[in-house]
């Protein structure tokens, strides 16, 4: 079972989010601001919060954007990740992604399942790295991004998590970049 090794000290991470929505703003946001509430109270650090319509350019450029800011070390996005055409949060990640993590998003759904059951089938939640930052894709509601925090993403952002974590692995992100 995993733990929190409290003999080690906190290292906070710089964390951006972002709101997927056409109908939304910072005052009526209520799952953007249910994630950067839990990202204070758990330490971290709030880099930068935007919302974005949900078109696949404007949200590549905002990403872009922040992968390439040395300030931010983890991007997560709350909406469209459903299947409506409206929804093209993944697309826009597929275009800036180098590596998916695979298991955020089979471990979402599998929690989601208890949670909602088989309707966790239409969220294409996922995860993934780009330019040495985590990206992390949740659904809109605030149920999905309370349940992606506190069930998975605070733990994996948090360098005392035991046996292993995310932030252990941020200095090794690139090590493609550098010569043998």
């Amino acid at each position: 079972m995993a733990r929190i090794d409290e003999s080690r000290p906190f290292l906070p991470v710089r964390i951006a989010v972002l709101t997927v929505s056409d109908t939304r703003g910072l005052a009526n946001d209520t799952s953007g601001q249910a994630l950067a509430d839990r990202i204070v109270a758990a330490g971290h650090v709030l880099a930068d919060r935007a919302i974005s319509k949900d078109d696949a350019g404007a949200i590549e450029t905002r990403l872009r954007g922040w992968i390439a800011d040395p300030a931010i070390d983890v991007v997560v996005t709350t909406g469209g990740t459903g299947i409506t055409g409206r929804d093209v949060t993944p697309e826009a990640f597929d275009r800036v992604l180098e590596k998916r993590i695979e298991g955020f998003g089979e471990l979402f759904r599998m929690l989601s399942y208890a949670k909602i059951g088989t309707s966790t089938m239409q969220s294409r939640a996922l995860g993934g790295v780009a330019g040495g930052t985590y990206l992390f894709a949740l659904p809109g509601s605030t149920g999905a991004v309370k349940d992606a925090w506190d069930d998975i993403l605070v733990f994996q952002l948090d360098n005392r998590h035991r046996p292993c974590n995310l932030v252990e692995l941020m200095p090794r992100l690139q090590e493609h970049l550098t010569p043998a």
